[in-house]
């Protein structure tokens, strides 16, 4: 079998220049356009993976509307093809507008065939690295192991995943310690996702969002007549989670009478609903969370020592996003190319201020205030790349460096510049070792002497 050849569109209505554009590109499978019309049929029936657009078409030869017209439709109905604008006219203001329009590149008539040759395979080799990440990013969102669900690069974020997955297989009961917006119910379905209860049901009830009069018919169920209102008899989370995991998050507000029956349950795996007086067993794996100190709730006698041991059987404590240099970076752009594709297909990236930016900031919602930001970034934005205003981040918080021993500090904060340089170039070596101001050779020497990995 022969292998497919690219698709390359050529938008020009020269018809000498079409026959010669033609015959220079052998090694692509090229489709002539020369008008509006036409173009706009063949990206819709071929979907090429490069255009070459003159911007002087018909009925606007001399000038520049019909294609920048063109070139807005192809980026509304194909946005990640690469369209190289070609123009005579105004060349300069021709080129800032077609690349603030979207265009990959633009070149100035007369047109050189070998130039302009370089430019679409360098634009085609471009397309195939993007395809191929889009690719990988549908693969990782498919993967079940939590490393594969979760984007980090912060060794304390790995250790949490590699916690998870050990104790997935298992029965304990996992407790996941953090500040709201760590991710703790993303890490709750890894838990359950990870294990053998994976074809089981993965239920969860946030303690803190239902009255205390209505968490225990929640967690338990009840049966018919049982109270007021009760017209069926219900099963409760807990039953609904049976063969499967229980998440419960905020469990520091469960409240204390409440406590002890749930404390049973876990001795005995039995429940009895409201109302009834027998005892159902239950093969249920529970998954807790709290951004709540139990300890000090313990001790004030708030909760109870032997539910929290019960629980707790393995503790897992997630870092907040500040406490992950370089997550911010990596994060921030997977959320903006899912947001991009999903409400506004214009905007591609980050302007480097922003970038600055998200880097700096203290992130005291965490990755749960990174997504909302980068949300109505891409929703706000008018450009094709973000902004700073659009993320509406203001001063940066002045971190208050507290070491004592100068190298410790010295060396804490080579290795969250480099984190954070990593992190921009997405562990290229060459681009790090650039943004840093060091050699490559430099660079490999301080990873190796920090542990860090590209």
């Amino acid at each position: 079998m022969t292998e497919t050849r690219p698709k390359l569109l050529v938008v020009e209505d020269d018809a000498g220049l079409q026959a010669q554009l033609k015959w220079a590109y052998e090694d692509f499978e090229v489709m002539i356009a020369g008008d509006r019309a036409s173009a706009l049929t063949l990206l819709r029936a071929e979907m090429p993976d490069v255009v070459t657009l003159d911007l002087g078409l018909p009925p606007d030869p001399d000038g520049t509307s019909e294609g920048f017209a063109v070139l807005d439709e192809i980026m509304a109905l194909k946005p990640d093809t690469k369209v190289i604008v070609a123009s005579g006219h105004n060349a300069r203001e021709s080129a800032l507008q077609a690349i603030a329009r979207g265009a990959y590149d633009f070149y100035q008539k007369p047109v050189d065939i070998d130039v302009l040759g370089l430019i679409v395979r360098r634009a085609l080799q471009v397309h195939r690295l993007e395809e191929e990440n889009r690719r990988l990013a549908a693969r990782i969102e498919k993967d079940d192991k939590v490393l594969g669900r979760m984007i980090t690069a912060a060794p304390e974020m790995i250790k949490v995943a590699r916690t998870i997955e050990r104790v997935a297989n298992t029965k304990v009961s996992v407790m996941l310690l953090g500040a709201s917006g760590t991710g703790k119910e993303l890490l709750a379905r890894g838990v359950h996702e990870a294990g053998d209860r994976a074809k089981g049901a993965f239920v969860a009830i946030n303690c803190a969002a239902i009255p205390e009069n209505l968490l225990e018919s929640e967690l338990f169920g009840h049966e018919k007549g049982a109270f007021t209102g009760a017209v069926k008899t219900t099963q409760g989370k807990i039953e609904q989670a049976a063969g499967g995991t229980l998440f419960l998050d905020e469990v520091g507000d469960i409240p204390l009478q409440l406590q002890v029956k749930l404390l049973r349950f876990l001795q005995e795996r039995v429940i009895e609903r409201i109302g009834s007086r027998e005892s159902i067993p239950v093969d249920t794996r529970i998954v807790c969370a709290t951004h709540q100190d139990l300890e000090a709730m313990i001790r004030d006698g708030r909760f109870r020592e032997d539910l929290f041991y019960r629980l707790a059987e393995i503790v897992v404590k997630i870092p907040s996003l500040a406490e992950r240099p370089g997550d911010a970076t990596l994060l921030a752009k997977a959320f903006l190319t899912r947001y991009a594709r999903e409400m506004n297909p214009r905007v591609r990236g980050f302007s480097s201020e922003a970038l600055t930016a998200i880097d700096a900031w203290g992130w005291p919602g965490n990755v749960r205030e990174l997504e909302n930001r980068v949300k109505r970034a891409v929703i706000m934005a008018d450009e094709k790349l973000v902004s700073a205003a659009d993320l509406d981040l203001g001063e940066p918080d002045q971190q208050v460096v507290n070491a004592l021993n100068l190298k410790t500090a010295r060396e804490a904060a080579d290795r969250k510049v480099i984190r954070h340089a990593l992190a921009r170039s997405e562990g290229n070596i060459s681009s790090t070792a650039k943004m840093l101001g060091i050699s490559r050779p430099t660079l490999y020497d301080l990873l190796k002497q920090y542990d860090l990995q590209s």
